[in-house]
């Protein structure tokens, strides 16, 4: 027999109250609100109490450039905090909220696999506590108040056709990524074109994920820009009187979610905002509550260290004034045979050549890391179609380059197949402090910014800025928001813009900038490489296909 699949292991897991994962990280009953039995929010006091504490140690686990199958981040910052658990460290798993886009989409849940899980797994996958109902509000409530000051006499002097700020809904929709609103007379409203995008591409989104209080949540939502008056000045949201409203709507949303692991260590789950248009991690507010909490904090970034460990570095760290000690790269058999030349279709099969040839964008994103200061650790996640000569071509080649490296082996056997990478984390970790820095200074021009990002993480020759980019540019130079950090938005499955270039860019290769567009809200300039679509689409055959629910309640084919 096999292995039961990811939700049976989850449904005949033995839970503890969830009080007593919040006792075991020194938390009381009132710095809980719980949710049922086995989810709660956490007091933002308890950041206020513990303000005095030294922070713990702080770990991103990313990867390497990934491909469309993912390659275990999520499992393996699971995997890793058991294991810490094991060997009895006190230790938190700082994680990123699913949306359920991507639940009945092609991805599928996002609570780890196997015995490396989060659970309540099916709660996490689909209405957790409801942060992201709160987002889709919020969001929606200011593009109703926009819309509602045009159609009565727009003082504002709003131009339609610069409205910047859609509408947002937590499903992926092809169909409504483009429409006109407005529609049915004079009482329909001022016509005009629209659209959505996934809830968590919103900026709210992001700005949740970066805001440490419920005054700077709100401020942060003041400042975001929903259109250009006819005159081309920003027309934000704090002059429509929207801020206060919207807060309202988020002030349990900004409270970070305690759960479990499938051997009851702590985990926070909180935030999540799109890893293309935004930073993509973990809340502020989790991982700064969570270091004064525990001796070691895992957080796992979107993407691979090029994109996701990069803008959790450059934006997230300098919002919070983090300094990450230590960056776990997850490399896998079939992505470096991907990215070393062999077809989807063939990774399940031997082919220590094309891994050979693919294992410069594993030594690319040590490199990355390395730009930060920070010390990497190779992590070898084992998938079950591995051959024992692939694994030991990656484990050879990781000591020949004298890079720390561990087999891992979480989901099939838990806390205990990450031991190896664990006790290789302190080790490392006891050996002297990272030398965090940040990739680039604020004042740099928005361009060199981008260049520098470009050439270092990506190991492209240059950039160009497009017509429409140099447009904009003018636009934020004349704006005053030249200072801002930039934020990437680019496929995750290459190192360029084109997603069918697997490994290290062609030499020459210059890397075309289409837009940028200023986040006020957030905090960031957003610098598009390519076309970035902010409302996925469902595959032909969706998740949802394979779900179920008995007249018990009990959930099947959820992933």
């Amino acid at each position: 027999m096999g292995m039961p699949s990811k939700i049976e292991i989850a449904q005949k897991a033995r839970l503890k109250p969830i009080v007593e994962i919040a006792k075991s990280i020194g938390l009381n009953e009132d710095d809980i609100e719980p949710y049922g039995k086995y989810k709660a929010k956490i007091s933002l006091e308890v950041l206020k109490r513990f303000k005095d504490k030294p922070d713990g140690r702080l770990i991103i686990v990313t990867s390497v450039t990934p491909t469309r199958t993912g390659e275990g981040k999520t499992t393996m910052a699971i995997g890793l905090a058991q294991a810490f658990g094991r060997l009895g460290r006190r230790n938190i798993v700082v994680l990123r909220q699913p949306s359920l886009g991507p639940v009945f989409g092609v991805k599928g849940g996002a609570t780890g696999g196997g015995l490396a899980q989060v659970l309540p797994m099916e709660d996490i996958n689909i209405h957790f506590t409801g942060d992201l109902h709160a987002i889709t509000s919020a969001h929606n409530l200011l593009t109703s108040l926009m819309e509602n000051h045009i159609y009565r006499g727009n003082e504002l002097n709003i131009n339609i056709h610069e409205i910047l700020w859609k509408r947002v809904m937590d499903i992926e929709c092809r169909d409504l990524r483009n429409i006109v609103v407005g529609l049915g007379g004079e009482l329909g409203g001022i016509p005009h074109e629209s659209g959505f995008e996934i809830t968590t591409a919103s900026e709210i989104a992001a700005i949740h994920a970066l805001s440490c209080s419920l005054m700077e949540l709100k401020q942060r939502m003041a400042e975001i820009t929903v259109a250009y008056d006819k005159n081309g000045s920003p027309v934000k949201a704090k002059q429509l009187r929207a801020e206060g409203a919207m807060t309202i709507l988020m002030k349990d949303a900004l409270k970070p979610n305690l759960v479990q692991t499938l051997e009851n260590t702590p985990a926070i789950i909180h935030g999540g905002p799109f890893a293309n248009i935004a930073h993509g991690c973990p809340s502020l507010v989790a991982i700064k509550m969570a270091l004064k909490l525990a001796d070691f904090v895992i957080v796992e970034p979107g993407f691979g260290a090029d994109l996701g460990m990069e803008k959790f570095c450059d934006i997230a760290a300098r919002v919070g004034g983090l300094k990450p000690d230590l960056a776990v790269i997850v490399a896998t058999v079939k992505a470096l045979k991907n990215h070393g030349g062999a077809k989807a279709k063939e990774l399940s099969e031997p082919n220590v050549e094309a891994l050979e040839k693919g294992l410069p964008v594993l030594e690319r994103e040590v490199s990355n890391a390395r730009e930060f200061g920070l010390k990497a650790v190779v992590c070898m996640n084992h998938f079950a179609s591995d051959s024992q000569e692939e694994i030991d071509a990656i484990m050879g080649w990781c000591r020949d380059k004298g890079i720390p490296v561990a087999f891992v082996d979480t989901v099939f056997k838990g806390g205990e197949g990450g031991i190896e990478l664990a006790n290789l984390i302190l080790k490392e970790l006891e050996s002297g402090q990272s030398d965090f820095r940040y990739l680039y200074p604020l004042d740099l021009g928005v361009e060199e910014k981008i260049r520098i990002i470009a050439k270092k993480m990506y190991a492209v020759s240059d950039i160009e800025l497009l017509p429409e980019a140099r447009k904009s540019l003018k636009k934020i130079e004349k704006l005053g928001l030249s200072s801002l950090p930039i934020c990437m938005a680019k496929t995750p499955l290459s190192l360029t813009d084109d997603e069918n270039i697997r490994g290290i860019p062609p030499e020459g290769y210059i890397l075309p900038i289409t837009n940028l567009k200023p986040s006020t809200g957030a905090g960031f300039l957003v610098a598009y490489c390519g076309d970035i679509n902010t409302m996925p689409a469902l595959p032909s055959k969706p998740a949802s296909d394979n779900m179920d629910i008995d007249e018990d309640g009990r959930i099947t084919g959820l992933s």
